[in-house]
């Protein structure tokens, strides 16, 4: 019999129905030795090959309709695993299901409409737009292509998806370079939109636009997910950006999940020693004369990360078990999961 999901209670949100499930998922990036450094390690070199640990034992449910904010500091992993979500990067380890239907089979998509009903947004607004092509074709090449669209009708339907997404639909002649980064990023979802998907990565989407920007791009995904019943996997590192889409919080750190909880208990009482110090770092009104302190050390590489648990290089509280015993992403209270031996 399989162990139970650790999200497998009845307190918590997605108990209403799990649309995407992860289970132990890993992803390592392995450096192989060029034939110069072959040569040199059979002349007694202690040269090996490198391997990336970027993701590390992940599992996690989304339930429909839900956003589900990913976050975690630069190289924690968190965009890998949306890349792996949106069927772009296989696993190295572990299983993801879609609807119950495994997102991947040996190294390859398992089936088309699960591939269209997962789509990614990225961070940058123009390196994930072709220069060379018109916005109509960047739109409606991919509905073109899995026969949703005749190509006669696909002017009409590009001008719709982009009424959708705040855009004027004359301009969908124009090439990318002629639009600012918030309308390229419209571009984008967009283009998401386009193949009706069910399920979007969300990977640092506002990241590169400017904060008035933001808002409205924010606004623009949450009139969408009531419209269209989409649900959001929301990767970001700003804080109070995911405070205010986000149903539930995952805390990621060095390609390990150590905290999931409502985004509610997460910013009211954090309870993992790095989920503490994360918010230690947000700006708040209240706490105006107060001097920040940002997480004290750098992170780890992934290329030889730290035994036992991750962050006990950098937390105040950590003892001989945390460097020795990897902690296990427990229940601590209905709904609420961390990966912190302080809990026992």
């Amino acid at each position: 019999m399989n162990a139970p999901h650790p999200t497998e209670t009845a307190g918590s949100p997605v108990a209403r129905r799990r649309i995407l499930e992860a289970r132990d998922v890993s992803k390592r990036f392995v450096k192989r030795l060029d034939l110069a450094g072959k040569i040199a390690r059979r002349l007694g070199s202690s040269i090996r090959e490198e391997t990336v640990h970027a993701v590390d034992g992940v599992s996690l449910s989304v339930g429909e309709g839900e956003v589900l904010g990913l976050v975690g500091e630069s190289g924690c992993g968190k965009s890998t695993f949306g890349r792996m979500v949106a069927g772009i990067l296989p696993p190295s380890e572990g299983t993801l299901s879609f609807d119950g239907k495994p997102i991947w089979n040996g190294g390859r998509v398992t089936a088309r409409e699960t591939a269209l009903a997962v789509q990614m947004i990225f961070q940058d607004p123009f390196a994930s737009l072709d220069p060379r092509m018109r916005v109509q074709d960047i739109v409606g090449e991919a509905p073109v292509v899995h026969g949703m669209v005749p190509r006669k009708e696909i002017g009409d339907y590009v001008a719709e998806v982009m009424l959708r997404v705040g855009l004027d639909p004359d301009f969908r002649r124009r090439y990318p370079h002629q639009f600012s980064g918030g309308q390229r990023q419209r571009i984008g979802i967009a283009r998401a939109l386009a193949v009706k998907p069910r399920f979007l990565v969300c990977d640092e989407a506002i990241a590169a636009l400017d904060v008035s920007i933001q808002a409205q791009v924010i606004n623009l995904f949450m009139d969408l997910r009531a419209d269209l019943d989409l649900t959001y996997l929301f990767i970001s590192h700003d804080l109070s950006v995911v405070e205010h889409i986000a149903d539930r919080v995952v805390i990621m750190y060095l390609g390990r999940v150590v905290e999931i909880a409502t985004t509610e208990d997460i910013f009211d009482d954090p309870n993992h020693p790095y989920t503490q110090a994360l918010l230690s770092e947000v700006p708040r009104i209240e706490l105006r004369r107060r001097d920040y302190q940002p997480v004290k050390g750098e992170i780890p590489s992934p290329l030889d990360p730290p035994s036992g648990c991750h962050f006990h290089p950098r937390c105040p509280h950590a003892t001989e078990r945390c460097r020795a015993e990897r902690p296990a992403l427990r229940e601590i209270a209905p709904g609420r999961l961390s990966a912190c031996h302080l809990n026992d």
